[in-house]
């Protein structure tokens, strides 16, 4: 992205570059990165809360559809983030970033007001502008903080959304089991609300302004294509896969996706870059990063699922713990996790990311795969769980440095937002596989919530670890010598690597 400084009436008198530089931290920059740090640590909070409170919701709306609660949040913020971005490089970080916040804490809202289930997936989708909020606030930082404050301050907002790892799990029980599943809806709607005021009070509006083109057509193709395409998959049990409404669904949506694909190729200003994708270091860092997020969200959906089933009920799994016990399984996931991202800060100089990144999927795939064939002994399992947080705790730290060294510096953007869209569109898509399996394994239904048979539990965990071994050869395929990936902007031919490398791996 292009950095200048416009002379608006919205910013009259830009900071000289060389007093900023000198500048140091003051009460009020103090005060905007904790707002910053809070507000990415409700992101994190708003995700694991719903997978906690997973059983309640799907109790009390009598629905088998729950992993709709996690599609919807996740499609919005994978379409969102390339959108959002360039609203943000035309008009201004901190006003897009403001008006992320604020669509949220609305959704959050519909969602503790909803009457029904689907009003409730559409506060959640709304919800889901929390997703471009982690890129614009590293991005605000970079813009607007002293130039001598940024590498703290990223490091801070970074290592803070691991710490709530550890405590979102009790803090998610307690509302949960006091207040009910809607309590955790009105605790983002409170919160938002309130980082939304903090936020204009302590943190400056970037300078910062580049010209670019919406592509609001590639963005409504890949969207409804892909929602029409997992409707299907989610409702094709239910409807009959020969039904004219799940072939309607499966065959629109891939020709929408389809048009998806051939618009990117003749606008200016894509929603995905495509040239970029067609590179093997970033494509299959692409695949491996989305491969790491759609196991992990399929192993974090099943664990609450399986550990407050009633033990009573003699399915082969279930602790029947409440929300706030459950919290005892989930702290080892986030402690490991915080582990394993320390670990590749202090590797990196000697062991290249792709090997880093690797041995996560790996260890990814083997808990998992533990998991499914023994998810009945508690200290067992609890054991696997750490594992599988270690393996995503060397994959989240990988990315962004396999991104560094896969292209230059001008399209690092681009790559990392490619590489979020598939994170978040393999998050959205695996879960309802999930279900799907689940929902074509109830065993019995009771006060309105389904509880599955053992094999549908061992599926789902074979389906994380399945998930998780694509994305590891994906890894271990990246090439030993990576060449940073420029782009011919003159030329419609696509990529031409340079001749600088990233060493070997």
């Amino acid at each position: 992205m292009p950095m200048h400084t416009d002379i608006s009436p919205e910013n009259p008198n830009p900071t000289d570059s060389t007093e900023s530089d000198q500048r140091g931290w003051t009460p009020r920059l103090i005060g905007s990165l904790v707002t910053i740090v809070l507000l990415l640590e409700m992101l994190a909070v708003s995700y694991m809360m719903i997978s906690i409170a997973l059983p309640e919701i799907a109790a009390h709306y009598r629905t088998t559809q729950s992993a709709w609660l996690l599609t919807a949040f996740l499609l919005v913020g994978a379409v969102s983030c390339p959108l959002v971005g360039r609203l943000a490089d035309m008009h201004g970080k901190r006003r897009i970033l403001l008006g992320c916040t604020l669509g949220a804490a609305l959704g959050s809202l519909v969602s503790a007001l909803a009457p029904t289930y689907p009003i409730l997936i559409a506060g959640r989708a709304l919800t889901g502008l929390l997703t471009p909020c982690l890129f614009l606030s590293y991005s605000l930082i970079r813009d607007v903080y002293p130039k001598r404050t940024v590498p703290m301050a990223v490091s801070i907002a970074t290592s803070g959304m691991g710490v709530i790892t550890v405590a979102a799990p009790f803090l998610a029980g307690w509302l949960i089991d006091g207040f009910g599943f809607r309590s955790i809806f009105w605790f983002a709607v409170i919160g938002l609300s309130v980082l939304a005021v903090l936020l204009v009070l302590t943190t400056d509006e970037s300078s910062v302004r580049t010209h670019a083109r919406l592509d609001l057509v590639g963005a409504t193709l890949l969207s409804v294509g892909l929602a029409g395409v997992l409707v299907a998959i989610s409702f094709g049990p239910k409807w009959g896969w020969t039904a004219p409404g799940t072939l309607a669904c499966l065959v629109g949506g891939a020709l929408l996706v389809g048009g998806w694909l051939a618009s990117a190729r003749l606008v200016r200003d894509p929603l995905i870059d495509l040239r970029v994708l067609r590179t093997r270091s970033v494509a299959l860092t692409t695949l491996g990063a989305g491969a790491c997020y759609g196991a992990g969200v399929v192993y974090s959906l099943i664990l609450p699922l399986m550990c407050m089933t009633p033990a009573a009920l003699d399915l082969g799994y279930g602790f029947g713990v409440t929300a706030k016990g459950f919290a005892v399984f989930q702290a080892p996931f986030g402690a490991a996790t915080m582990v394993g991202g320390i670990a590749v800060g202090l590797l990196v100089p000697r062991i290249r990311p792709r090997q880093l990144m690797t041995a996560g999927l790996v260890l990814e795939t083997v808990a998992a795969l533990l998991s499914a064939g023994v998810h009945d002994q508690k200290v067992l399992l609890m054991v696997f769980i750490a594992l599988f947080g270690l393996g995503q705790g060397l994959i989240y730290a990988s990315i962004p440095n396999l991104v560094i060294e896969a292209v230059a510096p001008q399209l690092q953007a681009t790559a990392a937002s490619i590489v979020a869209v598939a994170q978040s569109l393999v998050s959205a898509v695996v879960p309802i596989l999930a279900f799907t399996i689940l929902n074509s394994h109830i065993a019995l239904v009771a006060e309105g919530r389904a509880f599955y048979a053992d094999l549908g539990i061992t599926l789902v965990f074979l389906l994380s670890a399945g998930v998780a071994f694509v994305g590891a050869i994906a890894a271990y395929a990246l090439p030993r010598k990576i060449h940073a990936l420029t782009l011919d902007r003159g030329s419609a031919t696509g990529p031409a690597p340079s001749v600088a490398t990233a060493g070997r791996g």
